[in-house]
C-alpha cells in the first residue's frame, strides 16, 4: 500500500544494518527515498537495488559528523529534490568497553555521530519544512542504552539518551507548524554493529529478551513506518522500544 505516495524521505545511515532496512520500507510504501550514509559504494549499492526493484531511491553521500557536508547535503537536497518530508536519522555507532577505558577522542566521535550529527541534520532541514508548513515526520533512531542504560555503553547510552530528550523537547516547539517527531529505540538488533559482539555477550543478551531473539531491522523499520505515515497523524513526542520486551516502562 503506497501511503507514502509523493513524499519525499531522508534516510541517514542508509548503507546498511537499520537505516538500510527503514530506506526500503519507505521506498516500498511509496516514498522518493535519498540514502544518506558516509559510505558510498554500499550506499549506492543499496540505491541501485532498489531502482531495480521499482522504487524511487537515489543516494547522496554524508558525514553527519561533519559540519560542512551537512549544509552541502541540505544544499543538494533542495537543488535536486525539493523539501523533505520524512527525516529519519538512523546514522549510529558505538562500542563496547568499560567506561574509564574511553578516551575524549572516543567520547567525542560517539557523541558527535549519535546526538550532534542527528541535531546538525535537523537544522539544515528544518526550516524549509517550517515554511511549507505541511505534514512533516521527523524520526530519530536512538537505542534502549538511552533509556534504562547498557553496560559497557555508557557514553553511547548518554548520547542517545541526548537524542530521546532532544526528540520531546523539539516535538514541542514544531507542533505547532504541523511537524511531528518522534523516537524509535531498538533493543539488541541484529545488524552488522551487532556481529562484532562477542557470542558470549550476545547468547546473555538473548537470554535477557522475554521474546528470546534478537530484533530484525525490518522490525524496526516498522516503527518507523508508523511514525512516518498517515497512522501516526495524532502522534509526536513518543518513544517507542522495539526490544522483544527487554525494556518495560510504564
Amino acid at each position: 500500500m503506497n501511503t507514502l505516495q509523493g513524499k519525499l524521505a531522508v534516510v541517514t545511515g542508509a548503507a546498511s544494518g537499520i537505516g538500510a532496512a527503514v530506506a526500503a520500507q519507505l521506498a516500498a510504501a511509496g516514498a522518493v527515498v535519498v540514502l544518506a550514509d558516509i559510505n558510498r559504494e554500499a550506499g549506492e549499492s543499496r540505491a541501485a537495488a532498489l531502482r531495480e526493484a521499482g522504487r524511487s531511491a537515489h543516494f547522496v553521500a554524508l558525514d553527519v559528523t561533519d559540519a560542512a557536508a551537512v549544509e552541502a547535503f541540505a544544499g543538494t537536497l533542495a537543488r535536486d529534490f525539493g523539501t523533505a518530508d520524512i527525516i529519519v536519522n538512523a546514522a549510529g555507532w558505538g562500542r563496547t568497553a568499560p567506561f574509564w577505558e574511553g578516551t575524549p577522542e572516543f567520547w567525542e566521535r560517539v557523541v558527535a555521530l549519535n546526538f550532534v550529527g542527528p541535531m546538525r541534520l535537523v537544522k539544515a532541514l528544518l526550516p524549509p519544512m517550517i515554511e511549507r508548513g505541511s505534514d512533516g515526520r521527523i524520526v530519530n533512531i536512538a537505542s534502549d542504552a538511552g533509556r534504562v542504560g547498557s553496560l559497557g555503553e555508557t557514553v553511547y547510552a548518554g548520547a542517545k539518551g541526548g537524542l530521546i530528550a532532544f526528540t520531546k523537547s523539539l516535538a514541542r516547539e514544531t507542533a505547532r507548524y504541523g511537524i511531528h517527531v518522534n523516537c524509535v529505540c531498538p533493543g539488541p538488533t541484529d545488524t552488522p554493529l551487532m556481529a562484532a559482539v562477542p557470542d558470549k555477550v550476545k547468547e546473555a543478551l538473548v537470554k535477557a529478551i522475554p521474546l528470546r531473539r534478537l530484533g530484525k531491522p525490518e522490525e524496526v523499520a516498522d516503527a518507523v513506518l508508523f511514525f512516518a505515515g498517515p497512522s501516526a497523524s495524532y502522534v509526536t513526542g513518543q518513544v517507542l522500544s522495539v526490544s522483544g520486551g527487554l525494556t518495560m516502562s510504564g
